[in-house]
């Protein structure tokens, strides 16, 4: 009986509270979609946003970074969940954010008639899949996180049935997933062979010195293998094609969602392999990760460039080159820990980038949500002169866009670029630091083209173009197969554009639903904050987190 109770664990279930509450809402949501008749669904949203709000304050007792559960009772000091400063800090990144995205999503169920205890089952989910992964500290329990957090954003990107563009998204998101996880998968066991162990604390120990040459060239194999899965979720270059047609067909609010809470899960999950479980390979991924930044940061901002304003979609296709431009920066601290000799120092300015980037990247995302309730093609031109129609909208997504381009007032932008900026140079990575600096300078014109169409008039257009846009807005909404709501806005351009007018300032002024507006309002606020208190996000910067 003794050995059998000796396998017995105690959970400290305050420490896993934040991903246990989450999951647990999400199973309550969809038992309660059975019971709630259809006028009331909206409540389901409600319910979901107040679960993320409660999973949220539930980090409240782990601010101290002390708690682990799910340790070894042959030795206590090996865990597979840690809720230390890092788990603490990421898990409210995504917390925060997922509910920033479930606000924005409460319009988008309504608008699309999308099924309500599907879409908030689902993104509970993955959410709360997500929050575990921070915590995770073994290799098990990091690919069962990631997929948990992945596999319900495949069905959230094609819930639009109706929809062929996405369908199209869900389909090429999940098969390119799927490939980088069996991938990662293959990397994983050839670690596992090589260190006879899965916990990160024991692999690490164990790669430091294999007896059998043989089994050192499969821990390489395996350790190259294993991140190429996580920079798949990074959407690091050349794993990143599935990014603008996934964020294209997806709902926006699940585009955001991707593109924050998405890159939070992949570089959690890449530091946590790499500063942690491979510390004694940083010259097989220190190397490769430094020429993955360069790569995803030059294609990102390249790409974003090249956008044209007057193509369909292309303000949320701007945004999805924009963050994958913004991925290859978020990677460059990450390079850096492979050469320095504190490794969990140099990984803070990731955080601290990352705290930055998703706070601004969601109110950039809400935004597109409010304009693409007037103008569903969501075409960068379809913003000319909002100044006029939303004033505080316009100024909202301009400091948005400052923010991500490191331009004043959008000081907590430059802070972080410099903190990021500051590990490469430290680590001796200067060639990095040149590519970074020369991409900033690539990103700041399409940022500024874009703020300055938020300020631009109608009277500061050709004579003539209000019936050539007119014209076109009809014919790409038709051959983008947008759905009806699409053509629907093309037709109501052109009757309601005439010789001489801007379109988009043609448009009708809708009423802003109060949950997109209180997103938008609470992603400025913090945008705010931060700028005019950088420390509070740059200190993690400064710290070590592991």
């Amino acid at each position: 009986m003794s050995s059998v109770t000796s396998l017995v664990q105690s959970v400290d279930w305050v420490a896993v509270a934040p991903p246990t509450i989450t999951a647990v809402v999400a199973l309550a949501v969809l038992v309660a979609d059975l019971f709630v008749p259809r006028h009331r669904k909206p409540l389901l949203g409600w319910c979901a946003i107040g679960g993320l709000a409660l999973a949220a304050l539930s980090l409240l007792p782990l601010v101290a970074g002390d708690r682990r559960t799910f340790c070894l009772t042959t030795d206590p000091g090996v865990c597979s969940y840690a809720a230390d400063h890092f788990a603490v800090v990421i898990q409210f990144l995504v917390l925060a954010g997922a509910l920033l995205t479930a606000l924005l999503s409460v319009t988008a169920v309504e608008d699309h008639r999308l099924p309500a205890g599907e879409f908030w089952f689902l993104l509970l989910s993955s959410a709360a899949g997500a929050a575990l992964l921070p915590a995770s500290r073994d290799l098990a329990t990091l690919v069962i996180a990631l997929e948990v957090a992945s596999l319900p954003a495949f069905a959230l990107v094609g819930l639009r049935r109706a929809d062929r563009l996405s369908s199209e998204a869900a389909l090429k998101f999940f098969l390119s997933s799927v490939a980088a996880t069996a991938v990662m998968l293959l990397g994983v066991s050839f670690v596992y062979a090589a260190t006879g162990s899965l916990h990160l604390s024991r692999v690490a120990t164990a790669l430091t010195d294999l007896p059998d040459p043989q089994l050192a060239t499969l821990a390489t194999a395996g350790v190259a293998l294993t991140l190429v899965g996580f920079a798949f979720k990074t959407a690091a270059v050349p794993f990143h094609f599935w990014v603008p047609d996934t964020y294209v067909g997806a709902p926006l609010p699940i585009a955001a969602y991707l593109s924050v809470i998405g890159k939070a899960v992949g570089f959690s999950g890449l530091i946590l392999v790499t500063v942690e479980g491979f510390p004694s390979y940083a010259d097989v991924w220190g190397p490769a990760v430094a020429v993955l930044a360069a790569l995803t940061m030059t294609v990102g901002n390249v790409a974003a460039l090249r956008q044209a304003p007057e193509r369909a979609h292309s303000a949320v296709r701007l945004l999805a080159w924009s963050s994958v431009g913004q991925a290859g920066y978020l990677l460059v601290p990450i390079a850096a820990a492979g050469y320095a000799d504190d490794a969990a120092h140099a990984i803070g300015a990731t955080v601290a980038y990352a705290l930055m980037y998703a706070a601004v990247n969601l109110g950039a995302f809400g935004v597109a949500a409010l304009v693409a309730r007037t103008s569903p093609a969501n075409r960068i031109s379809d913003y000319r002169g909002l100044v006029t129609r939303r004033p505080l909208a316009a100024l909202a997504l301009g400091f948005f866009l400052l923010c991500l381009a490191g331009l004043p007032p959008g000081i907590i932008g430059l802070f972080a670029k410099v903190t990021v900026f500051s590990a490469a140079v430290d680590a001796g990575l200067a060639w990095l630091a040149v590519v970074m600096a020369v991409n900033v300078v690539i990103a700041l014109y399409y940022y500024l083209q874009w703020t300055a169409v938020l300020f631009r008039t109608a009277g500061e257009t050709a004579e003539g173009e209000g019936e050539v846009a007119a014209e076109r807005r009809v014919k790409v909404a038709a051959a983008a197969g947008a759905g009806a709501g699409a053509v629907d806005e093309g037709a109501e351009g052109a009757r309601t554009q005439a010789p001489g007018t801007a379109g988009p300032a043609a448009l009708p002024k809708a009423k802003v639903p109060v949950p997109l507006a209180a997103a938008i309002a609470l992603a400025a606020v913090l945008g705010i904050v931060l700028s005019g208190a950088p420390q509070l996000v740059l200190r993690f910067a400064s710290g070590a987190l592991l």
